[in-house]
């Protein structure tokens, strides 16, 4: 890794010469003799970003990398709460590229997203971002342009808060996880679309069980589709480097050490742990939850979490990020010494899907649990049987539609719901969705140790907005695996005629069925989701949500931002295959009477709506 001395020196180290002279040196910005290292930092108010295309070496290979400022990852961008910042970006490719700030409450038009809510910055241009972000904890940044972000172009963001951090610790670390692919990401999804499982070596050599296996090839899926790309692929990277690299952290013992981590990688889950010692999870997604001991979490793309870990005996610890298909893992360790290497755990035993992640729980079907399946299995792709030919409400789901909160409203939700049958990009619609807050994710529901579940989550601080929602919007997350077809409501984004529609000052509520086997990520940019989980008035709220196979979870929003936000998966290819929608948010004309522009355009965006 290698940096602008000079800039480095100016935006950080000049602000805190002062200090580091008193001995007071934050932890961010402490040398590596003092256990910081592996990423380049800037901090300040101004920053000079330049995305090109450079040689790198990941895992002792040579190759190329699409980044910005010369690194992978791109540079740690450092700055406090509510100050204004500018960050001009210099585009030195020959394609358009772009920044998108995940999980920011920017203005619309700064939020990065090529055809959405900016045009993009031509090759050889310029754009500056400003804006001041209303909030402080742990994030990253990325491109939305093309395949990008799968070969180098994304970086951390971590913003200072401005008064007391609610969460004490001695020493800080970024783990920004990755999945390295020497291949060209645009073959790599053309492989997809030919054959959706050419990429995936994880394949069952044996029948599946007994009364699986034609229902598993009625929907187009394997039980063993855990992921898309595989560890046969990818190289597992923490902050650029591989496991050989043995990426070190120091510690001293009964300090409290701080892990920082990103789910950067384009399309691997991660399962984290550090054997021996209990993580603290203190943050989901950028924002404070109570404190909440385990030793494993399931972590999907995009997701960020901080952990504190409290280390008393001298020894290394391994800190361990495995694929959602055990297909391979990459570890670093934190040790009493630079250069101590922990012992690397063997990778455990691969996790087949389930009933459950057909969206057939039969625990949750009462009487109905001799449903035919053989007639199932003879429903043609076009039919509409999956879902057509059940009962919902007798199977007990007629009063899910206000979702599965116990402290939420009594009364259903005026609803808005596409009505959705089998067809060539819609293969299955779960008959029997079914909340899985309470699961840690697929392969750590048998571990024997403690895991982490939404439904563990509380924020720290009380929501800001308790209003019960006046209407509920269902999105369904569909899918054609055989043709590699992904979308939302059986629409990919290239077909969508019109966008989820939220007002200004709007409370909604939004529900989203998974009807795949596989799980989804799902990012809604410019407003948090607030995750029913039963949490009251200290519901986690986050960026990004996974939902499992056949899980139906909501969330609650404030539609507090006017502008066009980009809403999609964030597994790169299921994106960039069409799960991708946009929400726009309309001027509320009631909120904006005093200002005459504004008004005028509430009254030109209602007239507009659909």
């Amino acid at each position: 890794m290698t940096f602008d001395r000079r800039r480095f020196l100016q935006t950080s180290l000049g602000s805190a010469a002062a200090i580091g002279a008193a001995g007071l040196l934050p932890a961010w910005a402490r040398p590596a003799s003092m256990g910081n290292m592996g990423l380049p930092a800037l901090s300040g108010t101004d920053f000079g970003l330049t995305v090109s295309k450079f040689p790198v070496r990941i895992n002792g290979r040579k190759t190329m990398a699409t980044g910005v400022n010369g690194t992978v990852p791109a540079p740690l961008i450092r700055f406090r709460e509510d100050t204004p910042i500018r960050l001009n970006v210099h585009n030195d490719l020959n394609v358009d590229t772009s920044i998108h700030w995940h999980g920011l409450l920017v203005p619309f038009h700064m939020d990065g997203v090529p055809g959405v809510s900016f045009p993009g910055i031509k090759p050889k241009s310029s754009f500056t971002y400003e804006f001041s972000a209303p909030q402080n904890g742990t994030y990253w940044y990325h491109s939305h342009s093309g395949l990008q972000e799968q070969v180098g172009h994304y970086g951390p963001i971590i913003i200072d808060p401005k008064g007391t951090d609610p969460v004490a610790y001695d020493r800080e670390y970024v783990l920004v996880l990755g999945d390295w692919t020497y291949t060209d990401p645009h073959h790599l999804f053309a492989r997809l679309k030919k054959n959706a499982e050419s990429l995936n070596f994880n394949q069952s050599t044996v029948s599946n069980p007994k009364g699986l296996t034609g229902m598993w090839g009625a929907m187009r899926m394997s039980p063993n589709d855990l992921a898309d790309v595989t560890g046969e692929t990818y190289t597992y990277v923490i902050n650029g480097h591989a496991t050989a690299d043995n990426f070190n952290m120091v510690f001293k013992p009964g300090e409290r050490v701080r892990l920082r981590i990103i789910n950067a990688a384009a399309m691997t889950l991660f399962n984290v742990r550090m054997p021996g010692l209990p993580m603290t999870v203190v943050q989901a997604d950028g924002l404070n939850v109570r404190p909440v001991e385990t030793d494993e979490f399931q972590m999907g793309v995009a997701e960020t979490y901080d952990v504190i870990v409290q280390p008393t005996e001298a020894k290394p610890f391994a800190f361990v990020a495995e694929s959602i298909d055990r297909s391979g893992q990459v570890v670093a360790t934190l040790g009493p010494r630079p250069g101590m290497r922990a012992a690397e755990p063997r990778i455990r035993a691969v996790p087949v899907l389930t009933m459950k992640d057909m969206g057939m729980d039969h625990s949750a079907m009462g009487g109905m649990s001799r449903m035919d399946h053989a007639g199932m299995d003879k429903a043609g792709p076009d039919t509409g049987a999956m879902s057509g030919a059940m009962d919902h409400a007798a199977m007990g789901h007629g009063d899910m539609t206000s979702g599965p909160d116990p402290f939420g409203p009594t009364v259903q939700l005026p609803r808005v719901e596409a009505d959705l049958t089998t067809g060539p990009g819609v293969v299955n619609v779960a008959a029997m969705p079914v909340s899985r807050l309470d699961e840690p994710g697929i392969g750590l529901d048998t571990v024997p140790h403690r895991t982490l579940t939404y439904a563990d989550l509380r924020s720290l601080d009380p929501n800001p907005d308790m209003r019960v929602p006046a209407r509920e919007v269902v999105v369904h997350l569909t899918s054609n695996m055989e043709r590699y077809m992904w979308s939302f409501d059986g629409v990919k984004f290239s077909e969508i005629t019109k966008p989820i529609t939220f007002m200004e000052g709007e409370r909604v509520r939004m529900t989203l069925v998974n009807d795949t086997m596989m799980p989804h990520p799902i990012h809604l940019h410019g407003m948090f989701f607030d995750l029913v989980n039963g949490g009251g008035n200290h519901r986690p709220r986050k960026h990004t949500v996974v939902v499992k196979p056949g899980e139906k979870l909501s969330t609650d929003i404030s539609a507090d931002h006017v502008g066009d936000w980009a809403f999609h998966c964030h597994l790169m290819y299921h994106m960039h295959a069409g799960m991708m929608q946009v929400v726009s948010v309309l001027p509320n004309p009631m909120m904006r009477r005093n200002d005459p522009v504004d008004a005028a355009m509430a009254r030109q965006s209602t007239e507009d709506a659909p």
